[in-house]
């Protein structure tokens, strides 16, 4: 969630439960193919009454053919339809061929939402959820180094160290989300400094050295990795096993495939060929 509104969007009915979440997030929207009357009464009165509810047209199909125009130049393909599911990762090429049945579900996220994803790109999702995405690199490791960095933050989070911090009676969430960013970040003494941590926590915490996030960061495993295209040279696995990546899905394709095998391979990785890029600009 952003921490100045975003919009939401859900796949199913919202229910009153799901309105209730929302209603306390900062948001600018959301849409939905439907909503009871309690939740649909809760999400009225957010913003003073100003908050966008939408509901998705069930009616509608879009367009077989797609179309773009740029500098005059007018671009025609074909909607892409495609259906990814559990056959798309029954190619594995690596020492390890087992996929877990929630392996098997992260992968299909990861690549769902690579599918609309600026590329390049590639997805990290752990327990069905996505936890770093790195969008529009023009390198692959680049891309792999912002997910995962955002993998190791959204972890770091759910640190004792974090969990326990003193914060100060009433702190707005927005505040104390971006307290605990900067914390866990290169630029902790923003908020641990003498002259501002007093308005931020009860007491002054210590600091979250490299050392204590790195053992916390060890902890995390069984995370699914999946890229827009292939990789290229095993750095990317490298850099993916120290964000806990257990599973990965990729095209193939590499003239140094055998070098990103092999660095899997090393880890106990297990990874699927899927043969299939998922480019989107």
């Amino acid at each position: 969630m952003s921490s100045f509104g975003d919009f939401i969007s859900l796949s199913d009915v919202c229910d009153a439960d799901t309105a209730r979440l929302i209603k306390r997030e900062v948001s600018d929207g959301v849409i939905a193919p439907g909503y009871e009357p309690e939740a649909l009464e809760i999400l009225k009165a957010k913003k003073n009454g100003g908050y966008n509810v939408i509901e998705i047209d069930p009616d509608y199909v879009p367009r077989q053919l797609e179309r773009k125009e740029v500098f005059g130049i007018t671009f025609e393909q074909g909607r892409n339809e495609l259906v990814i599911d559990e056959a798309f990762f029954a190619n594995l090429v690596t020492e390890n061929k087992e996929l877990t049945e929630q392996a098997k579900i992260d992968l299909a996220i990861s690549m769902i939402t690579l599918k609309y994803t600026q590329s390049n790109s590639v997805c990290f999702v752990k327990d069905g959820q996505a936890i770093g995405i790195g969008a529009g690199q023009q390198s692959r490791i680049h891309c792999t180094r912002l997910a995962g960095s955002k993998a190791d933050n959204w972890w770091l989070r759910q640190s004792p160290q974090v969990m326990n911090l003193p914060f100060v009676d009433g702190i707005r969430r927005a505040d104390r989300d971006n307290a605990i960013d900067l914390y866990i970040g290169e630029d902790y003494m923003d908020v641990l400094s003498d002259d501002a941590w007093p308005a931020i926590f009860k007491e002054k915490p210590e600091v979250f050295s490299r050392e204590a996030k790195r053992e916390w960061l060890d902890k995390l495993t069984g995370v699914s990795l999946g890229s827009d295209a292939f990789f290229p040279f095993g750095d990317n696995i490298e850099r993916a096993h120290k964000s806990g990546v257990s599973y990965i899905a990729q095209p193939g394709g590499s003239v140094r495939d055998d070098h990103v095998i092999a660095t899997c391979n090393k880890y106990g990785m297990a990874m699927a060929f899927t043969g299939l890029r998922l480019f989107h600009h």
